[in-house]
């Protein structure tokens, strides 16, 4: 055809290298490049931070930051650049920070940070900030100089409280922790660490969440759950507002309850629901009080007296946080009552039997119901009508 003349193949070939070539010369390899040097830099902070090494960690930017951590005790830290957007002699690197705590940490927490750099006449970049990146949580020392006291079974970090005040929460733990031990067994980690920020806004910080969300929680347990292998980092967050304002034995019961969250995070799953596994927590932290359980499940005694017995176990959507403060007493006291009824009638260990099989269930559907045919050899229609029977009989 005119105009045409045929491309040898190997011409090809070599126009498709020269392209390739050519695109290769652009903005990609720059990118490439300064991310390079941008991951060697953080490679660098990370080995000052567990060095100790502030003269090290200065020479990679800016200092703030570093002596917040030096109460933390580290096995790890390192940062992994997942994506950096450069402007110059300006960047933002996105990166994911993992660490583990010496000694309690048997897999790291990994966090995304946002890391401002920039890049002097000679070349070399600097970090000049390092933040949370959006819609992750501030770690601890982000707000502040973080303080560490050691118990015998707990390590308690605190920022902008007196050490007295973390040698308490280190009791409370250390106390705890035999508690659930003796209640769930000994096959878990056996101890525990307690994040206390200075406020309420210091835990919805530490949470990524609005304080209003956690406003009246005296503390939560974050973590993985469900997982084999290495225990995962969990941390009890004290909220020092809520907390603050419970008695001894309710401080007691609280940190009991949260450390009942780390000690069964394997054998908790998208399966259990919370009924179970806030119940399950409560039933730990009460076990052995000499309280009735009326005392024990006030709202819950109040509803059945006034003939208001709940229709069936609480849903999920029961222990929203943000809801009505009754509500969410009484769901986690109708847990509670559940498992009180399965240790009692059926006993202990049954009802351990039933955790354990209701978090290996594949998925939520029909997972407590097969829990209670080959744990407790009953169904979830007759479990409930024995349970509606067991508020009616205990809790007046």
């Amino acid at each position: 055809m005119a105009g045409r003349r045929r491309v040898p193949g190997a011409s090809v070939m070599a126009l498709c290298l020269l392209l390739v070539a050519l695109v290769g010369c652009g903005a990609g390899p720059a990118v490439d490049a300064a991310r390079a040097e941008v991951q060697a830099v953080l490679d660098r902070r990370a080995e000052a931070v567990l060095d100790r090494d502030p003269a090290a960690y200065a020479r990679t930017g800016t200092r703030a930051g570093f002596d917040n951590l030096r109460a933390v005790p580290l096995a790890d830290w390192s940062y992994r650049v997942t994506a950096l957007d450069r402007a110059g002699d300006t960047a933002t690197a996105s990166a994911d920070l993992r660490y583990r705590v010496e000694g309690y940490d048997g897999s790291p927490v990994t966090t995304a940070r946002s890391l401002r750099l920039s890049r002097d006449g000679d070349g070399r970049w600097y970090v000049d900030s390092d933040r949370p990146a959006q819609k992750s949580g501030q770690q601890l020392w982000d707000q502040g100089a973080a303080r560490a006291v050691r118990g015998e079974r707990s390590l308690v970090l605190g920022v902008g409280q007196p050490d007295d005040k973390l040698r308490e929460y280190a009791g409370l733990a250390d106390r705890a922790v035999p508690a659930v031990s003796d209640a769930w067994g000994p096959r878990w980690a056996g101890r525990v660490v307690v994040l206390v920020p200075k406020t309420l806004e210091g835990m919805a910080g530490l949470l990524g969440s609005p304080a209003s969300s956690y406003r009246g929680i005296a503390a939560v347990t974050t973590g993985t759950t469900g997982e084999d292998g290495p225990a995962p980092a969990d941390r009890v967050i004290v909220n020092p507002d809520a907390f603050g304002l419970l008695g001894d034995s309710g401080r007691q019961v609280v940190l009991t309850h949260e450390t009942t969250h780390v000690a069964t995070r394997a054998h908790t799953s998208a399966a259990t629901p919370l009924w179970l596994s806030e119940g399950f927590a409560d039933w730990v932290g009460y076990r052995g009080s000499a309280r009735t359980p009326a005392e024990t499940a006030p709202e819950l005694a109040h509803a059945v007296t006034s003939g208001e017995v709940p229709a069936g176990l609480p849903e999920d959507e029961d222990f929203g946080f943000t809801g009505d403060a009754d509500r969410l007493a009484r769901a986690y006291e109708s847990g509670w009552l559940a498992c009180r009824l399965i240790a009692t009638h059926w006993s202990e260990q049954h009802l351990i039997d039933f955790y354990r099989a209701v978090g290996a269930h594949e998925d939520r559907e029909g997972a407590v119901e097969s829990a209670m045919r080959s744990v407790l050899n009953t169904t979830r229609e007759a479990f409930t009508a024995k349970w509606h029977q067991y508020m009616k009989t205990t809790l007046p």
